[in-house]
């Protein structure tokens, strides 16, 4: 009977199903290491092209390693002072809008949020340097926070309200507090969509800190508006590179954030 049964089409294709979340576990697994593998080789090669060719005197004052650290240092620390505004503001925001007292507000903030999310970057960036006239670092990075809010402000809200209920039923009846449910029960749950939101807005953030340049801010896009005004291809072959690679390593700790600090027997 057993044997039956278990040769039913719809069992077996139950059994197709239950497969495919391994498969495609391997697959991340895979993409994870070869990823960061990846990125060197591709970015390694174009600058070792670049630079092995006869330069100008032009791109020999552009192309060298204390201006290409200098950039990329700067790209990284843009990306990171606004991921850290990002989580010191979305993710207290979204728990404080699942809060009974306060879910009436959250369409306002979601909608103030995709505004954020679908207005242009640079004219985010240009009309922030235009109204308070900041230059530099906080000149992209506090228009950046507002355009890539959304992610995490969304995920925080989605992950707290897909808690099963009956888990803080359980919590709250074995004396629990409402803060004490909150960190013990609903955060954790929680976590996994709050990573990959935060790992969409790094990779928003390194693709728009490119911009930077604009407000005097410094980054990758330096290279590519220098090498494209002097017609310098070298010059933006490089930056075009480091910036897409530095985006694929970005969305790489993304992921291996989401697979170590999710809690277990979350996937």
């Amino acid at each position: 009977m057993t044997a039956a049964v278990e040769g039913l089409p719809g069992v077996s294709g139950t059994r197709a199903v239950e497969q495919r979340p391994s498969v495609a576990l391997r697959s991340d697994r895979l993409r994870l290491f070869v990823q960061p593998i990846a990125v060197v080789l591709i970015v390694g090669a174009v600058i070792v092209w670049a630079l092995s060719g006869e330069l100008s005197a032009n791109e020999r004052e552009t192309l060298n390693l204390p201006t290409i650290l200098t950039l990329t240092g700067q790209h990284v620390l843009i990306t990171l002072v606004v991921s850290a505004l990002v989580v010191v503001i979305a993710v207290p925001l979204g728990i404080a809008l699942t809060r009974p007292a306060l879910r009436w507000s959250s369409p306002v903030f979601l909608a103030i949020a995709n505004v954020g999310q679908a207005a242009p970057a640079l004219g985010v960036i240009v009309l922030f340097f235009l109204w308070t006239g900041i230059e530099g670092l906080w000149a992209v990075a506090i228009p950046l926070v507002f355009y890539t809010l959304l992610p995490v402000l969304r995920n925080t809200m989605v992950g707290i309200q897909q808690v099963d209920p009956s888990l803080i039923d359980a919590g709250r009846g074995i004396g629990m507090s409402a803060w004490g449910v909150l960190r013990r029960v609903e955060l954790p749950l929680a976590v996994p969509l709050i990573l990959a939101g935060l790992r969409t807005a790094l990779v928003l953030a390194v693709g728009t800190a490119t911009l930077a340049f604009f407000v005097n801010g410094g980054g990758l896009g330096e290279l590519i508006d220098t090498g494209y005004k002097l017609q310098l291809n070298s010059v933006m072959y490089v930056g075009s590179a480091l910036a897409i690679g530095l985006a694929l390593l970005v969305d790489w700790v993304g992921g291996m954030a989401e697979r170590w600090l999710a809690p277990k027997g979350a996937e």
